[in-house]
């Protein structure tokens, strides 16, 4: 495969399937060179890791959408994502993060343990001999688990699974009419029903993440009424898609690799390490994206003028062997891994601690109560550029 043809690969059906060959042909071109116009690609982990925490790079907000899509508010799911931290910079990024970041605390997401145990084991036992383990498994979990952090009712946790997943696309770099459609319509009815929960939540608090962020929204204006609402449908959307991604994927390279799901059947203790590798051998989260706001020396000539996108090519810096040796080899003993998948610096994931958590516990469990856990079929990975997953995964309990 030549440089032109893997950087195309990325933007094709089939290329997307397995973008890793392409990754490899990126990489040794260059750690980072100009894919478009404006826009360069970046690809080892030593440099995706820099800029991800370089403070003089900032993500898209409100101000470049207006510039480049000026209805974008009119589709409610693409101002949901926009109006929320993720495309949200300094200052009022680090003003909602530290309001968020109070909220969601680590002993919050500690305090989670016990839920997250028991939901996995009723979902173990309602499993049929045959299923689709991310539509009766990875799908149902995480929204399980953000539902329950965020105070929804378990009688309405099953109307948000659609209209989640039909939010996702906007994400995306690419993306249909109408998948378009459908994340405004999810959008706006997230939004009428965070509306109504935020009423009820400032009328009668209860203990759980909502009433939380409502109290720091009505506490010297910590958060405005729109920010508030655009950050609780990330939540919800954020909180699931990654998950239901990293425990189907995560599932299918244990059962490629007997060996390690035979070590983390009859050692649990291993999830951690486990669920480490499996995020770096194959991110939930393939790309993100920076822009300069200073001229950027990348060492490849003349420094990047301010206004250049920068595209961090995850996936690739995940594989990097100049930090990963034999980086196509699936090995939970690897040392020292520090997979980029949940991003860095001001824009790391807020729910990473949760992800993880949520993997290590379901996936040892799958193992131990399923000891007869196979494939029953062909799996089929869903068409995205960004976030990297099946849309089923055929399994068998076994006999």
């Amino acid at each position: 495969m030549d440089f032109d043809t893997a950087v195309g690969s990325l933007f094709q059906p089939e290329g997307r399937l397995d973008p890793y060959p392409a990754y490899d042909v990126l990489r040794a071109h260059a750690p980072a060179f100009p894919a478009f116009e404006n826009q360069w690609f970046v690809t080892t982990h030593g440099l995706v890791s820099r800029l991800l925490r370089d403070p003089g790079l900032r993500v898209a907000d409100t101000s470049d959408y207006d510039r480049f899509w000026t209805d974008w508010r009119e589709n409610r799911g693409v101002a949901s994502v926009v109006l929320s931290m993720l495309q949200t910079n300094p200052p009022d990024h680090s003003r909602v993060r530290r309001a968020a970041a109070a909220t969601f605390t680590a002993r919050r997401v500690a305090a989670m343990r016990d839920v997250i145990t028991a939901q996995v084991i009723d979902l173990i036992e309602e499993l049929p001999a045959r299923s689709d383990f991310v539509g009766d498994f990875a799908y149902p979990l995480p929204i399980a688990v953000i539902c329950a952090l965020l105070g929804i009712p378990e009688s309405e946790r099953r109307w948000f699974r659609q209209r989640a997943a039909d939010l996702t696309v906007v994400l995306e770099p690419i993306s249909s009419e109408e998948e378009m459609k459908r994340a405004d319509k999810a959008g706006r009815e997230l939004e009428a029903y965070f509306t109504g929960l935020i009423a009820d939540r400032r009328h009668t608090p209860r203990e759980d993440l909502t009433s939380a962020l409502v109290a720091a929204s009505d506490d010297d204006a910590v958060l405005t009424g729109e920010e508030l609402l655009a950050n609780l449908v990330l939540l919800l959307v954020a909180g699931f898609e990654t998950t239901t991604n990293l425990l189907g994927t995560g599932l299918k390279i244990l059962l490629d690799h007997p060996e390690q799901a035979d070590r983390l059947r009859s050692d649990p203790g291993l999830a951690a390490a486990v669920v480490e590798e499996i995020l770096r051998y194959d991110s939930p989260v393939q790309l993100t994206s920076r822009y300069t706001t200073a001229p950027l020396d990348l060492g490849a000539g003349e420094p990047l003028a301010p206004g250049t996108m920068l595209t961090m090519l995850l996936g690739a810096a995940n594989r990097d062997p100049a930090r990963y040796p034999d980086p196509h080899r699936f090995d939970p003993d690897r040392p020292n891994i520090q997979p980029v998948s949940f991003g860095g610096g001001a824009h790391y994931c807020l729910g990473a601690p949760l992800a993880r958590l949520e993997a290590q516990i379901a996936l040892p469990l799958l193992l131990t109560r399923l000891p007869g856990l196979a494939l029953a079929g062909a799996p089929v990975r869903r068409d995205r550029l960004v976030l990297r997953g099946y849309a089923s995964l055929p399994i068998t309990s076994g006999p």
